[in-house]
């Protein structure tokens, strides 16, 4: 199954808020009427409309902006701040409203991937917010952060997770970094750029624990489930 469509036709149908930032939009508009061949464009559109768009606005097309406001979207056009990205935005919108919760769990589609300087600029609001919970998608992997605050037991789905996996010290070497679960476990170790990084490492059990004196990025590969499309009813 395309990781995009999941996400868009089965999460959506639970997500409390669905944000587009900025020309994410166009992906949503043109992409999604692909899945249902057999269905008016329109309808889809419709039905999988975001609740918020917002960003600098210069790259969503002007007949998706037309389209989604004309159809309840709200907009929000933040292009006097060029001091951050459309995804760190987004995030604030998301952390000021009334659905920020401690339990709230963000999901971000399309930060991977593309241009490496916006790739960073993506990893980099992880850091700038250590205290929610945001995980990065692509079709391949999944990204987020393990804060030096917390041991952390994450729980795999074989079914959709793995088995490659890694974890990065990015921005601060990590003096002392401990796990369990992996093929090749991490005992006392020193972590740095241009020194060791865990990256290829496979996940052995099905709960992983990480503890460190530093940030990391934890990434884990994504499984291609194979269902077809229009297995999927709407």
């Amino acid at each position: 199954m395309n990781l995009f469509f999941f996400i868009t036709h089965i999460l959506c149908r639970t997500a409390k808020l669905r944000l587009c930032a900025d020309g994410g939009a166009n992906r949503i508009y043109d992409e999604l009427p692909l899945f249902f061949p057999h269905e008016d464009p329109f309808v889809i559109r419709n039905r999988y409309k975001p609740d918020v768009i917002k960003g600098d606005m210069d790259s969503i097309r002007r007949d998706v902006l037309d389209f989604y406001v004309y159809w309840g979207t709200k907009v929000i056009d933040e292009s006097h701040d060029q001091d951050t990205t459309d995804l760190d935005k987004c995030i604030s919108y998301i952390r000021h409203s009334t659905l920020n919760q401690e339990s709230s769990r963000i999901l971000a589609t399309g930060a991977l991937g593309g241009r490496f300087d916006h790739e960073a600029g993506n990893l980099n609001v992880l850091y700038r917010y250590p205290d929610t919970r945001i995980v990065l998608l692509s079709d391949d992997c999944l990204i987020q952060l393990l804060p030096k605050t917390h041991r952390h037991e994450i729980h795999i789905h074989s079914s959709l997770q793995g088995p490659h996996c890694g974890l990065i010290p990015i921005g601060t070497p990590s003096a002392n970094t401990t796990t369990s679960g992996l093929k090749w476990d991490l005992s006392n170790t020193e972590m740095r750029f241009g020194g060791l990084i865990s990256t290829s490492n496979l996940v052995k059990e099905e709960i992983i624990t990480v503890e460190s004196d530093s940030d990391l990025l934890w990434t884990i590969s994504i499984k291609k489930t194979g269902l077809p499309v229009q297995d999927h009813k709407p």
